[in-house]
């Protein structure tokens, strides 16, 4: 018997999760999982009554092997991301819990749950303001990225 190591075990534990009780919205793409339990692809749905209600979105988790310790790379993928002033037109998200404020208690589900939050709240869409500029000199790692977390009104 082949021994799983602690993040493999809370990974295969949160997606057993994710499959019996997904968070309205939420679906995960399990074949794709089951070639490589470190990288997940998530789609999300804009909820009900709100300006993304009817569009779909899919989010791009890489885990670490310091998975929970560390926190997950996620970010927007596909044809459609979101306008939001908390999204760049990359993928890359400005949420403090992606970066400063991760815990090992926070999961996948409760990631996709702010982020559908996130968008929930939002009263406009729009890039953020220096998105031309971030776009073209970030790192392709948004965790590599110093955010600077200010606005939490949107």
């Amino acid at each position: 018997m082949t021994e799983r190591s602690p993040s493999k075990r809370r990974l295969h534990r949160e997606l057993l999760s994710l499959i019996k009780e997904p968070p309205p919205g939420v679906s995960l793409d399990a074949e794709q999982i089951e070639q490589n339990l470190f990288l997940w692809t998530i789609h999300l749905e804009g909820a009900e009554r709100t300006l993304y209600e009817g569009e779909s979105f899919q989010l791009q988790f890489k885990f670490s092997d310091n998975y929970p310790f560390d926190s997950p790379e996620v970010i927007f993928t596909g044809e459609h991301i979101p306008i939001h002033p908390h999204v760049y037109s990359n993928g890359h998200i400005c949420l403090s819990i992606l970066t400063d404020d991760w815990s090992p208690a926070l999961s996948v589900q409760s990631v996709c749950l702010s982020i559908v939050s996130m968008l929930s709240s939002c009263k406009e869409k729009q890039r953020p303001p220096d998105n031309a500029f971030y776009v073209k000199t970030c790192n392709k790692n948004p965790k590599k990225t110093k955010w600077w977390y200010h606005d939490d009104s949107v």
